[in-house]
């Protein structure tokens, strides 16, 4: 039989318990056609990176599963339907990996990493304490400058002699 990745978004109102009822319910859907889900990871509640039925966030559900492609189809079908998927995607692949997937493995290079970069700053504050306004840009005479060219926001360039009061 074939092998496919599912990953589904659930919304983001509903609990972490339904949302392992939905996976449980999809897995019966594929065992009930003739195949089996090998893994079933959470990956947690995730920011969105588009507004999807005014959700900013959703529930995301990895199904590792080894079915016919009629299972395929019904569990893609049953999630059409369900008000509480928001998005899902099936990939058929020529073998499932083994272990963690890269999304649950990169959640514990997270926490180790959070620990050092907290306890590193001076102050609380992101970017060596400084902020924007505190970096120099090099200018015309080497001194600050702004955006506007040295010019202050009332000042205009002069005027060139050649036709400039004639637009008409």
């Amino acid at each position: 039989m074939p092998f496919y990745e599912n990953v589904f978004i659930a919304r983001q109102d509903v609990t972490a318990q339904q949302v392992d009822a939905l996976a449980e319910l999809f897995t019966g859907i594929v065992t009930a056609q003739g195949g089996q889900v090998l893994k079933k990871e959470y990956w947690g509640l995730k920011g969105l990176s588009y507004r999807i039925n005014k959700n900013r966030k959703g529930h995301y559900v990895l199904l590792n599963i080894e079915a016919p492609a009629g299972a395929i189809a019904e569990v893609e079908r049953n999630m059409r339907i369900h008000e509480d998927v928001l998005r899902y995607l099936t990939v058929r692949v020529d073998e499932l990996e083994a272990g963690p997937s890269a999304m649950l493995q990169s959640k514990g290079r997270d926490r180790e990493g959070r620990g050092e970069r907290e306890g590193g700053r001076e102050g609380g504050r992101g970017f060596g304490g400084r902020d924007r306004d505190d970096r120099l840009r090099p200018g015309r005479d080497g001194g600050r400058e702004g955006g506007f060219g040295g010019r202050d926001r009332g000042e205009r360039p002069a005027a060139s002699a050649e036709g400039e009061g004639d637009r008409a």
